[in-house]
């Protein structure tokens, strides 16, 4: 997005192409970026195993899914997010953390989960103060997934 979001509900729909052979993290991966920071990861978890922190529905690096809807390849999937903002004390500590509640295909995978920091891979997640509305990114590892019917509503501040 252009414009910057804090607490917020976002839909997306995507889908991952018949045909691919995706291995692991490669080959039908991306990830909804909150902020440009926290990162709701997609990835093609029908038939496709992976670490369980990257599977998709997990809040990457930090909460697997507490369930695995991913539907098969040719299909589309939904994520209804809804997202609380980090709040920054004025001396830039941490007030509050960011959660965040995922329903996937309909069913919850995020129940309110707790987000430790910014997305890292392979390192601790950890906080910096930032501004109270960021941006929304799809992150783009180059591979050939769809997307459609993508909204958000800001919520509440």
């Amino acid at each position: 997005t252009r414009e910057g979001f804090g607490d917020c509900q976002l839909q997306v729909e995507w889908m991952v192409p018949k045909g691919l052979k995706p291995s692991g993290q490669a080959g039908a991966n991306s990830g909804i970026f909150l902020m440009d920071l926290y990162e709701v990861q997609i990835l093609q978890s029908a038939g496709n195993t992976t670490y369980a922190d990257g599977t998709a529905g997990s809040l990457y690096g930090q909460h697997p899914p507490l369930v695995n809807p991913c539907r098969p390849q040719g299909e589309w999937n939904v994520f209804d997010i809804l997202f609380t903002a980090p709040r920054f004390n004025e001396d830039g500590s941490l007030k509050s953390p960011a959660y965040c509640t995922v329903l996937f295909n309909g069913v919850v995978v995020q129940n309110h989960a707790e987000i430790f920091g910014r997305t890292a891979h392979a390192a601790p997640a950890s906080y910096a103060p930032h501004a109270a509305k960021l941006p929304i990114s799809i992150q783009d590892h180059g591979d050939a997934l769809r997307f459609r019917n993508i909204w958000v509503r800001p919520l509440g501040n």
